[in-house]
């Protein structure tokens, strides 16, 4: 080993870590613009308090984020190793075992908190397992912790070193989120979603103000001109201890009158609240559908796109496996191994599940077309198992062998035996159908006439009511009834000539 570990925990938990300001208390434009200048300037505290707040406060927003962090813990993952060298190979087996540290999934998801906050810090406890050097947890370390100097270099804050220390290598995992480019400080979505959280948190307190008023009976006392003070009071004192507010007393001769604001919408601060909540589905998860239903959308049309943009869910997992292979599993080999060579990479199966169904029938037509497919392969690709010898198996059912006949066999066949009965049904309903054209024909004449004279859907209803009324079907009813009584006729007669012929 080139380098021994720092043993001891830096980032000692402190008491002010359980101290919090509320800055999101009573937020205006100008305080909210006062917290995310100081950042600016490197003191990042209070912005990550208030960017914590609002991911606590705002169930809309901290259930979008959590739907972007739980899409990457979600997913299966695996240590490759750099090449297929047994030495790669024997690196990567050191690195899948230490990954089975304690609280991995809490390690992940804290280092997603980068994705609200810009970045996420988790120190690395370092321990001797049998003379190898693992990690035994890696805790997450409070951002507000952390401050930013003059070179932009990010320090940590520690009751010896109030102005902060620089990170010491080979200790703490850093995972950045760049949203845009620029200060990791203004890097993070919750940066993006503060002034819609601002903007949303007026509207419900506005909301909540409308229904106060609005929504309580209004209580009014009301006294006779010239009443004494005294009673007056007594009134009063009655009128208010029927509620907190919306009471008043006045005289008999006074009026109180609300008059409410026009309103080109029916619920304007409920449109505003969606409006911010659309907002902030767009900027963390990549688009709307898959959180809300609209007027335009559906929530089948928001399945088909999943719950987050597939480039975002990739690009999440692609950095947090470059944190892992840039701050653990790079001082893991080199304390282990002394030096940094065929470093193992972090694999994170993103990819869209594939349509088995539409697979299927192209390895059918492939297969039609004279394509060998390896069976090996199908099975692999289907994920079903192989049977074993002996082992009892479904088959196709099989299918009846279809006759193909030469000229000579088709030309023996005789045609099937004609009834000339048949042809006097034939004749009998074509001159059927000739003699019904007439009625028919007429009625429909008089129905497009109905419908033309009429202006209206109701009118032309009405009209062609009257007009069935006084219709004549009887013509029809007859020829209907003959060829009825005739088609009998004729097949009753067939059936006994053939009765004869067959003896």
């Amino acid at each position: 080993m080139a380098q021994t570990p720092e043993m001891n925990r830096i980032a000692v938990v402190s008491v002010r870590d359980r101290f919090y300001s509320y800055p999101t208390s009573g937020l205006t434009p100008e305080k909210l613009a006062r917290i995310l200048r100081q950042a600016d300037e490197g003191d990042i505290a209070l912005q990550m308090e208030a960017f914590a707040e609002m991911e606590e406060k705002d169930l809309k927003l901290g259930s979008l984020l959590q739907t972007r962090k739980n899409a990457v813990l979600g997913l299966n993952w695996e240590v490759m190793p750099a090449d297929e060298s047994e030495e790669a190979k024997r690196r990567a087996e050191l690195v899948k075992k230490a990954m089975e540290f304690e609280g991995l999934e809490d390690t992940l998801l804290d280092l997603l908190d980068a994705i609200g906050k810009g970045f996420s810090v988790c120190e690395i406890d370092w321990k001797y397992d049998q003379g190898v050097v693992m990690p035994n947890k890696i805790p997450w370390v409070d951002t507000r912790r952390f401050t930013f100097d003059l070179e932009g270099n990010m320090r940590l804050i520690t009751d010896e070193n109030p102005t902060g220390m620089l990170l010491p290598t080979n200790k703490f995992m850093i995972h950045r989120y760049k949203a845009r480019s620029g200060s990791m400080v203004r890097a993070g979505i919750i940066r993006s979603c503060a002034w819609m959280y601002m903007f949303k948190n007026y509207s419900i307190k506005d909301w909540m103000t409308f229904l106060e008023v609005f929504g309580m009976p209004i209580r009014v006392g009301k006294y006779e001109p010239g009443t004494p003070d005294h009673d007056r009071a007594v009134l009063e004192r009655a009128v208010q201890a029927i509620g907190s507010d919306a009471a008043a007393v006045i005289s008999k001769n006074t009026m109180i009158e609300f008059i409410q604001t026009a309103q080109k919408s029916a619920d304007p601060f409920k449109d505003m609240v969606a409006l911010a909540n659309s907002e902030m589905a767009q900027a963390v998860l990549g688009q709307t559908l898959s959180s809300d239903v609209g007027s335009s959308g559906s929530r089948a049309l928001g399945q088909t796109h999943g719950e987050v943009r597939q480039d975002l869910l990739e690009a999440d997992c692609k950095g947090l496996a470059e944190t892992f292979r840039r701050y653990l599993f790079k001082p893991l080999i080199f304390f282990n191994f002394g030096d940094t060579h065929l470093l193992p990479w972090l694999k994170f199966h993103y990819e869209p599940p594939e349509d088995m169904l539409a697979a299927a029938d192209l390895y059918k037509k492939v297969q039609d077309m004279g394509v060998a497919l390896p069976a090996n392969h199908v099975y692999e690709k289907f994920g079903i198992p192989q049977p074993k010898d002996g082992e009892a198996v479904l088959t196709a059912p099989k299918q009846s062998p279809v006759t193909t006949l030469s000229f000579s066999e088709r030309d023996s066949i005789k045609p099937p035996r004609t009834n000339p009965a048949q042809a006097n049904v034939d004749r009998f309903v074509q001159e059927a159908v000739q003699a019904a054209g007439d009625p028919i024909g007429q009625m429909l004449e008089n129905i497009k006439q109905v419908i033309a004279k009429s202006s209206s859907f109701q009118e032309a209803k009405q009209q062609l009511e009257e007009l069935i009324e006084k219709m004549e079907f009887d013509p029809l009813q007859d020829t209907l009834q003959q060829s009825i009584f005739a088609a009998s006729l004729f097949g009753r007669k067939a059936v006994l000539d053939e009765v004869d012929q067959d003896g």
